[in-house]
């Protein structure tokens, strides 16, 4: 293959180049010393460790953060600001976010796939690797973890990036948090939260309740959308040694408008429209979700800890479609009950081996999930006649892991680890007489991790690392064999993947820090659409992808009241060998070196943001996090977004500029805190995301002009 560099490679590149070097020469003008910022992380080696000092890519984004960055209800608010990941936002609550890390995940169509989610723990992501991002409770989350690179495919199949979310502790003052947010196209958000300890010493229990709503008429016709949250957890623990945690949530989200996409024709004409058939055939959605969990750790000794977890959920969803007869009122309905549990040991443990320290953890995890799923026909948005689909599909996982960290000399540590991982499905069809859709297969792989730091100084860590990873085809890529029946297509193989990746960290003094990090990834038999016709997709392995790039992630405190955070990243995805596939009935040849749809080529996050109140005493007070008045500024770049796999359908790049502010008010011994922001301040109109590979050409998802919202938070110590 050719090495060249792409046009938007090269022009990305010389757009970047000064302003990394205006933030290296802000940088440079503190004191080299020692790094003493931020960040305690245990995604990368299942360790409490210090974000600087962890081997891997790993952004922490804390509760202020979270706060600060709008009214709570979608990851894209906050996670935008990780360089790596893209969080495209659908406008459309019924299809989730797009969420990819280094391309994997891009070409799902509804839901997360190809990445790990985590909560307190506990998976939100099945077996087969599809997650739903509306599972995290945002209001309540104290940090979110994004592990990137070769050691997140320690956590198992579909792990090309790990998103781990954490409930916050419980203080010790109780504390009463009530929010509320009003916004553009009729949004709001109410959130009610109580936080405290009950009883003292070791027979203290901690509890976190929070309350959230959500409404929105939505900026297209078709997308009005309701949602009710609870997130809740106890946190107990027996003696000095022992610590349990409960938790419980639940997602009620009793309608989701799908406004669908748009063809290139309905998007010049008006955006705001809804696609063809959406409000004639009233495409929606309703899913109800209940899930509890329990952790409990134990230390054996100074040295030596067992955790264990064990969890329970159900998921009901009902989803209208807009079927396949575009000049008839009927549509399709597809309905899945799923129940869902899993357990999980580790092991972790300290020791000494020839007088080198390892730190290592072992453990074993094991998960299933098992769905009726039926579908039929539709009638101007309700069922008719009996179904004409009806199967219980099942599948779990059974994987052992060993990871371990050794500290060779003051100057370089080494990490490896290997995962061993045996996914199962199975389908039993109940409607075709003869069984012929039912289906099982199963698959196994080896996941393999080796890195290497360099500790350079206190102030500057250098690594490598690799890793082998795979990812199995959902259930629903599954469903229709290569004919576009419904019968389990067991023809499907996993793909696996080669993960290269070098990094840098450096922290020249207690207010800045520059991570910068390169990788290679190289994959064969990457799951891909083979025919997509009258609303029925089918599934193929694509012989070979690549996707190499750089993200950059720095920031910095300019002076007491003044901070920037800068997160860039670049992706170069393409498939590297040719290969055919249909949309309808004609088929077309994807070929070499065609960029892989769903990716922006580049993306940009840039903030600058004042405080009256000196920015590293709110970074280490909660008291203070919202008192006295802040303004910011965020500046949102993206590249081009390829639609489909011939490249023949586009969205432009577009950048964005978003404004806000907040003042608080101590109110008695509680504060009031007032929050407003404008997004999209320039009203630039642009896609924000596409349906990769939309049979009838309805791709593009545009974003919303100007918009605004406006908050306010109440908290009263009890």
């Amino acid at each position: 293959m050719q090495n060249t560099v792409s046009k938007d490679t090269f022009e990305f590149s010389l757009k970047l180049r000064p302003v990394a070097l205006v933030l290296a020469c802000a940088l440079a003008l503190f004191p080299v010393q020692a790094q003493t910022l931020e960040g305690m992380v245990i995604s990368a080696t299942r360790a409490t460790q210090r974000s600087f000092d962890t081997p891997a890519a790993i952004e922490s984004v804390d509760r202020d953060t979270i706060q600060n960055a709008g009214p709570q209800v979608n990851l894209s608010e906050t996670l935008n600001r990780v360089p790596g990941l893209t969080i495209l936002n659908r406008q459309n609550y019924a299809q989730d976010l797009q969420v990819s890390i280094r391309g994997f995940g891009a070409r799902s169509a509804f839901g997360i796939r190809g990445i790990r989610i985590l909560i307190d723990g506990i998976p939100a992501t099945t077996p087969d690797g599809q997650g739903q991002g509306s599972s995290i409770s945002l209001p309540s989350t104290e940090r979110i973890e994004v592990l990137r690179g070769p050691l997140a495919l320690l956590y198992g199949n579909s792990s090309g990036g790990v998103i781990q979310a954490f409930t916050r502790e419980a203080p010790e003052q109780p504390e009463f948090d009530a929010q509320y947010y009003a916004g553009s196209f009729g949004m709001h958000r109410n959130d009610l939260q109580f936080a405290g300890r009950i009883g003292e010493g070791l027979g203290a229990v901690g509890l976190v309740a929070d309350y959230s709503t959500f409404d929105t008429n939505g900026y297209r016709d078709n997308s009005k959308t309701e949602r009710k949250q609870f997130n809740g957890k106890l946190s107990f623990g027996p003696d000095e040694k022992t610590r349990v945690n409960l938790v419980f949530n639940q997602f009620d989200m009793p309608l989701a408008q799908d406004p669908l996409g748009l063809t290139a024709a309905q998007l010049a004409t008006n955006p705001q429209q809804a696609g063809t058939n959406a409000i004639s055939r009233n495409v929606r959605k309703t899913v109800l979700q209940n899930q509890v969990g329990s952790s409990l750790t134990h230390a054996l000794d100074a040295d030596r800890s067992v955790t264990a977890r064990a969890y329970y959920g159900t998921r009901d969803n009902l989803q209208y479609q807009v079927g396949i007869a575009p000049a008839t009122p009927n549509g399709a309905w597809v309905g899945l009950n799923r129940d869902y549990y899993g357990l999980g040991l580790q092991y972790n443990a300290k020791t000494e081996i020839a007088a080198t320290p390892v730190r290592w953890v072992a453990g074993y995890e094991f998960d299933r999930s098992r769905e009726k799923r039926q579908g039929g026909a539709a009638a101007l948005g309700e069922k008719t006649g009996t179904p004409t689909r009806d199967e219980i599909n099942q599948a779990e996982n059974s994987d052992l892991f060993v990871q371990a960290t050794a500290l060779v000399s003051e100057k370089l540590s080494v990490v490896g680890g290997l995962r061993y991982s045996t996914v199962r499905m199975v389908s039993d069809d109940n409607y075709l007489a003869d069984g012929n859709g039912s289906g099982n297969t199963s698959f196994n792989a080896a996941s393999p991790v080796l890195g290497v730091t360099y500790h350079a100084s206190d102030a500057v860590n250098l690594y490598a690392n690799y890793g082998k990873g795979f990812e199995t085809p959902t259930l629903a890529e599954m469903a229709y064999n290569g004919a576009g029946t419904p019968a389990f297509n067991t023809a499907l193989n996993a793909s696996s993947s080669q993960h290269y990746e070098l990094g840098a960290k450096w922290a020249p003094s207690v207010r800045s820090r520059l991570d910068f990090t390169l990788f290679q990834i190289n994959s064969t038999d990457e799951i891909v659409v083979a025919s997509s016709s009258g609303g029925n997709s089918t599934f193929k392995n694509a012989p070979g992808t690549s996707r190499s790039g750089w993200e950059l992630a720095g920031r910095t405190l300019f002076g007491p009241q003044w901070s920037g955070t800068l997160s860039a990243s670049m992706v170069d995805a393409q498939f590297t060998q040719t290969f055919t596939s249909a949309t309808g009935a004609t088929p077309v040849t994807v070929a070499s070196g065609n960029k892989i749809p769903g990716i922006p080529q580049s993306f940009l996050f840039a903030e600058l943001l004042w405080s009256s109140q000196a920015q590293d005493a709110v970074k280490r007070s909660r008291s203070l996090s919202g008192l006295g008045t802040r303004a910011g500024a965020e500046l949102v770049s993206a590249g081009r977004l390829y639609a489909n796999d011939t490249n023949t359908a586009t969205a432009d790049g577009y950048t964005t500029l978003n404004f806000k502010a907040s003042h608080g008010w101590v109110l008695g011994k509680g504060s009031l805190t007032a929050y407003a922001r404008i997004d999209n301040v320039t009203d630039q109109r642009y896609v924000g995301s596409v349906i990769v590979n939309q049979a009838s050409s309805q791709f593009y998802e545009p974003a919303p002009g100007i918009n605004w919202t406006l908050g306010l938070r109440l908290i009263v110590p009890l």
